[in-house]
């Protein structure tokens, strides 16, 4: 009887140990699907100079082509919270002006230039630890270079 309890332990060990890697693997997955997510649209909203990429409704074709991307590689988080100041875009980034830096917003030869901030959220969906732990703080962000604004 005693080493009935001894196989026991060991598959217990063992699927605990495998449900940590699996999640880690799926948190690796998330994490790099948000942060290719944030690149795609910085590039778009450089490309577009900002035009049309902060509209929350869409219907433009900045963000259009946001959203053929996001399809694509299959990213839909399930929830994200901006901050004050920034736009939620169709739920898939956050876009706002950035002005705490000096340079956020230059004037040269009659025209202005600006930063954006993008957020993306890392999509863990995961109903009880999300309860408990409460994982919205996983979010990925980054600033575009100059953006010219017409």
């Amino acid at each position: 009887m005693q080493e009935a309890f001894g196989g026991i332990l060991n598959i217990v060990l063992i699927v605990i140990f495998l449900v940590i890697v699996e999640g880690i693997l799926g948190f690796a997955v998330c994490y790099t699907k948000a942060f290719r997510m944030k690149n795609y649209v910085i590039s778009v909203v450089e490309q577009y100079d900002a035009a049309g990429c902060l509209e929350e409704k869409g219907g433009t074709a900045c963000v259009n082509k946001i959203i053929g991307h996001a399809n694509s590689i299959h990213y839909a988080p399930s929830s994200i919270t901006c901050q004050a100041g920034e736009t939620n875009v169709q739920g898939l980034y956050c876009i706002g002006e950035v002005s705490d830096s000096e340079e956020a917003v230059v004037g040269v030869n009659s025209a202005s230039y600006k930063y954006y901030r993008i957020v993306t959220q890392v999509d863990i969906d995961i109903p009880i630890v999300n309860q408990i732990m409460g994982l919205r703080f996983f979010q990925v962000s980054g600033d575009t270079r100059l953006v010219k604004i017409n």
